[in-house]
């Protein structure tokens, strides 16, 4: 009996007691598992998401709504950004403090991964941020743009607002649209190699500054 055989026959056992005409959906799923593992305030749910960016290797910096042109503008600077890439539903006046030395790009279906390549840093919304495994989750939202902006510049700069931080992934699922197409990310692209050698900046951004907009972090 090949590996494929017993694989086959285990699938056909665990199917014995389905119908042949059914189909997925057709059964409802059982989901009466735990959507959370501890009761946390709204604050100690953002702090929990900084403190698992952190572990990522992001860098997470926390300002309020008024703040945040002039946070997004340092970060450009410290980066020694000279141009930037937005998508075309981001709020304008997140890039209020932005200086005119640095070059604007905003994210267009003519631009190539070569055009993308050229610039230093793209800044985002995001759909959602999941705080017990530190995660950002886009979706191609207006304030997001193509999955290529965020893949290619050496710089992201995402920003999360309060309303947008859940705690677990089962309390994210359901707040996701599944037909579109998501990026989860947590902290800035790395790989390993044979050997174990952490490399950044592989499949994405080697740089990975979140804004948390809201009050300061909670202990």
């Amino acid at each position: 009996m090949t590996s494929r055989d017993t694989v086959l026959t285990r699938i056909r056992n665990a199917l014995a007691d389905v119908p042949r005409d059914d189909r997925p959906h057709d059964t409802p799923l059982t989901r009466d598992y735990l959507h959370t593992h501890a009761d946390r305030t709204p604050q100690e749910t953002a702090t929990l998401l900084a403190e698992n960016l952190t572990d990522y290797r992001a860098h997470v910096h926390h300002t309020d709504e008024t703040g945040l042109p002039a946070t997004v503008a340092r970060l450009i600077a410290e980066h020694g950004s000279r141009s930037v890439v937005t998508p075309q539903g981001l709020p304008a006046h997140w890039l209020d403090a932005v200086g005119p030395d640095t070059e604007r790009h905003t994210d267009r279906p003519e631009q190539t991964t070569y055009d993308l390549d050229a610039i230093d840093t793209v800044i985002t919304g995001c759909a959602l941020a999941i705080a017990e495994t530190g995660t950002i989750v886009l979706d191609t939202s207006p304030d997001q743009g193509r999955r290529r902006i965020t893949l290619v510049p050496d710089h992201h700069i995402c920003v999360i607002t309060p309303a947008q931080i859940v705690a677990s992934v089962p309390q994210a699922l359901p707040r996701l649209d599944p037909t579109r197409p998501q990026t989860w990310i947590s902290g800035p692209s790395a790989t390993s190699d044979i050997e174990l050698d952490r490399v950044e900046g592989v499949h994405g951004p080697r740089t990975l500054d979140v804004i948390l907009v809201g009050p300061p972090p909670s202990g």
